[in-house]
């Protein structure tokens, strides 16, 4: 069974970046997480990861699409 919640170390992990920028995801509220424990610790939920990386296909989609119009139009 996969748990829940991981640590933004996993999630760092997982999306192939390092641990400061897991948490400057977190920090910019582009990745909701929430502080467990009586350190503090952040934890991620896995449906808020699976929502992250499928915002960034459809931002990373219209980025590109954006691109294409633009080429498009400067060799009219």
């Amino acid at each position: 069974m996969q748990p829940r919640f991981v640590p933004l170390s996993d999630v760092a992990e997982m999306l192939s970046i390092s641990a400061s920028q897991a948490y400057a995801l977190v920090r910019s509220g582009e990745l909701r997480a929430i502080k467990v424990g009586g350190r503090g610790q952040w934890r991620v939920e896995m449906t808020e990861l699976e929502s992250y990386i499928e915002r960034s296909y459809a931002a990373t989609e219209n980025h590109l699409e954006e691109e294409r119009a633009r080429e498009r139009h400067s060799q009219l």
